[in-house]
């Protein structure tokens, strides 16, 4: 314990930039651990299609291709980083949701 305090006395920088990586690595290994178990559930998977989904999420939990889903939303996909729910989509292009 000693020996690792002369450490952080004596590397002050280093010390710090190893403590901000360790920290990132951990909040994103427990993010992905979060995904994971969210998606592995199969209440996630297959729902069906609402209003408040992204066509981000429909793709995820359908298991679509970005492919396919831009073909069916055509010129009202989404830009990439646009976080628009389909329910917005629809009142843009004029076309109802199904209930």
């Amino acid at each position: 314990m000693r020996r690792l305090l002369t450490v952080f006395r004596t590397h002050p920088f280093l010390s710090a930039g190893l403590t901000l990586a360790l920290a990132a690595t951990l909040f994103f290994a427990v993010r992905a651990a979060m995904f994971a178990v969210y998606w592995a559930d199969p209440a996630h998977r297959d729902q069906p299609i609402q209003g408040w989904m992204t066509p981000r999420y429909v793709a995820m939990s359908w298991d679509l291709p970005p492919e396919v889903l831009r073909e069916a939303l055509g010129p009202a996909m989404p830009e990439p980083g646009e976080r628009r729910t389909l329910a917005e989509i629809a009142a843009d292009t004029g076309i109802p949701l199904p209930r």
